[in-house]
């Protein structure tokens, strides 16, 4: 084994770092993490790095993310489903969440409004939308879960996204599927092949049984009710099928990328 690297900040709270790093792990590694005494010790046999006083806390938690992001791969099951509500569960009013206020959303026009398609397909056709309301659709009553920490449960229409890869000709043995968005800073995100190929996820253009909401994302948005809620893409305008990792808005701010429930 290597030397070990030592990580110093001055002025880092360990028991807030040693808090913060916990928050990050899988929910069996940290189940065992704190019956194993939560500790600077025990987070240096798991990053190989001997934290002291305090840290490039960043580093460190980056570590810990994409550990997390690997263990929440591995156990992924693709035939697993997300729980599913009766329409009396519905959470109404359904809470507007972005990182900007409902009046900053983009007013987009449908009537001008594609999908562009690129990356690893046989077919990079523009989609209008109503040829996407053409397609297949199925509905959901799921659960949204927000990193915050509260969750609702809303009404969502839409084709599968696996039949829409399928329609396009995608390669499904890539890596992701990348979508770009239209609303404030040009929000983006990834989501893993396998996630995109989960029968409840979705290409989702009604809300509630009526037409997508502006607040919710019109003309379309990503339903994923696997995953938390910022890995729900909204107003989006292109996907892109590729091998490549682009990161996105918040994965790059230091989110996992995985982040399933």
């Amino acid at each position: 084994m290597g030397r070990k690297g030592k990580l110093i900040i001055p002025g880092v709270d360990k028991k807030l770092l040693v808090k913060d790093a916990v928050k990050l792990m899988p929910d069996l590694t940290r189940r065992r993490f704190i019956a194993g005494g939560a500790s600077l010790g025990a987070l240096t046999l798991l990053t190989g790095c001997d934290v002291s006083d305090s840290v490039s806390a960043e580093s460190l938690l980056v570590k810990i993310s994409k550990f997390n992001d690997a263990v929440q791969s591995w156990i992924f099951s693709p035939t697993t489903l997300a729980p599913e509500y009766p329409d009396s569960a519905i959470t109404r009013p359904f809470p507007f969440n972005a990182y900007y206020g409902i009046d900053d959303s983009p007013p987009l026009n449908g009537e001008e409004w594609t999908l562009e398609v690129s990356g690893l397909v046989d077919n990079k056709k523009s989609w209008t939308i109503d040829e996407l309301y053409k397609l297949p659709q199925q509905k959901q009553v799921t659960r949204h879960v927000c990193v915050e920490g509260w969750s609702a449960i809303g009404s969502w229409t839409g084709t599968p996204l696996r039949y829409f890869l399928q329609l396009i000709g995608a390669d499904t043995r890539a890596k992701y599927c990348w979508f770009q968005c239209a609303d404030y800073d040009g929000y983006n995100s990834p989501l893993d092949m396998e996630t995109a190929l989960h029968p409840q996820t979705i290409m989702a253009f009604k809300f509630d049984d009526r037409i997508l909401p502006r607040a919710y994302g019109y003309p379309m948005k990503i339903r994923v009710p696997t995953k938390l809620g910022f890995k729900n893409p909204k107003y989006v305008i292109s996907m892109e099928v590729t091998n490549e990792y682009k990161g996105g808005y918040w994965e790059d701010q230091g989110y996992n990328s995985f982040s399933g429930l």
